[in-house]
């Protein structure tokens, strides 16, 4: 059975020491590209990156996240300080429109003179602490003018310091309520992104786990395939064969009535002058080509394997006497005939021995060591044709 060459130029030999074919180099190396092929695609990029990416995009998230709700906050304490301001404001027009409304009398009455004088001296002081809150502004605020601040100050431009004053943080507190009001559903976006991020992630390291997951099980499936058949013919090997016949023989033990299991011993009589006479991709070929007649020949249930080289061997997984036996024995040999004559070589036959168990073989496992000593019988008599083992094996 031909062994698998390295990538080099070394030429792959058979069980006999012989140089294969360039068919059949050309198959190994076809194998070892297959099977770079399937190591770059493990290389691909797998969940741990994806994973990494999603964290760096997360950690980013939360950063934005963090500086958003810091600016939340500091908008809400503007928003507040603000306050604090138009509070400041309203008591100062308060003291505005007290005094306003005894400026008018004032002239002709001494009590409202007094009072008036007072209601200047009360809008004075509120403009002072009016004008102090807006000192301690944590952002620049034009402050008031500082000749408004006495009360012998110019009582319009004191009212119209006021106003300026009422609109500036009017709109400072719209402008910071619109502020927060953006932030906070710039917050929300960005956790909805962020859990669609999340959410992502998962998905696709899962869908990448699975595609893993399934090379894994498809490079499996044709490693355990390459272990157990042979790799010019594609027919079961040595190992599935007696793995086979260990199922067969289980499964006989457990049953009832008198079924018996069978193995077929096949050697090819002639193949080596093939080889040299007409060159080893023939001699493939004729393999390959003997290999399906043997396929076609046997039942489905069988099994046919290629031991190496040029035999093979048949399991017979349930028979009902030898006549049976050697019907499948003439049909192989027919094969090989025919084959031979298709290819016009006039070289090749079939020389088989059968044994079975438990009538003829008290152990499962002698099998087929029993088959192919009745098969080097039926050589040493004469070649193509098939003998039973004794029943004494």
């Amino acid at each position: 059975m031909p062994h698998p060459a390295s990538e080099r130029n070394i030429p792959v030999r058979d069980v006999r020491g012989e140089p294969a074919s360039e068919a059949l180099s050309a198959r190994v190396a076809h194998a070892v590209s297959a099977a770079r092929a399937y190591a770059l695609r493990l290389r691909v990029p797998g969940p741990a990156p994806m994973a990494a990416a999603a964290l760096l995009c997360l950690l980013i998230g939360l950063l934005f996240l963090a500086y958003q709700v810091r600016a939340i906050f500091s908008a809400q304490l503007q928003q507040e300080y603000v306050g604090l301001v138009l509070q400041a404001v309203e008591r100062a027009d308060t003291a505005r429109a007290s005094a306003l409304a005894l400026k008018d009398a004032s002239a002709s009455d001494a009590q409202h003179r007094a009072a008036y004088r007072e209601g200047r001296i009360e809008l004075a002081a509120r403009l002072a602490s009016l004008h102090a809150l807006i000192a301690a502004s944590p952002t620049a605020a034009p402050a008031l003018p500082p000749a408004v601040l006495s009360p012998a100050a110019n009582f319009n431009e004191a009212s119209a310091a006021l106003d300026s004053a009422y609109t500036y943080w009017r709109n400072e507190r719209d402008r910071a309520s619109t502020d927060v009001r953006a932030r906070i559903v710039s917050v929300s976006h960005t956790l909805i992104v962020l859990s669609a991020i999340v959410f992502g992630a998962l998905i696709t390291a899962l869908g990448m786990y699975a595609k893993r997951n399934r090379q894994l099980v498809g490079i499996s499936s044709e490693f355990e395939h390459a272990s157990l058949h042979d790799a010019m013919t594609d027919l079961p090997n040595r190992r599935m064969l007696f793995a086979a016949l260990e199922e067969s023989a289980e499964a006989l033990d457990a049953g009832a009535g008198d079924t018996r299991i069978a193995v077929l011993y096949i050697d090819l009589d002639g193949f080596k002058r093939v080889n040299d006479t007409h060159g080893h991709r023939i001699g493939d070929e004729f393999l390959i080509a003997v290999s399906r007649r043997f396929r076609q020949t046997v039942r489905n249930s069988d099994v046919v394997a290629r031991i190496g080289g040029d035999e093979f061997a048949v399991l017979v997984r349930e028979f009902s006497s030898d006549l049976e036996l050697a019907a499948i024995a003439q049909r192989i040999i027919n094969c090989v005939a025919e084959t031979d004559a298709r290819m016009n070589l006039s070289l090749v036959r079939a020389s088989i021995g059968i044994a079975s168990f438990p009538d003829r073989v008290a152990d499962y496992w002698r099998l087929v060591a029993v088959a192919d000593d009745t098969m080097y019988t039926v050589k040493r008599n004469g070649k193509n044709g098939y003998a039973f083992a004794s029943s004494a094996a």
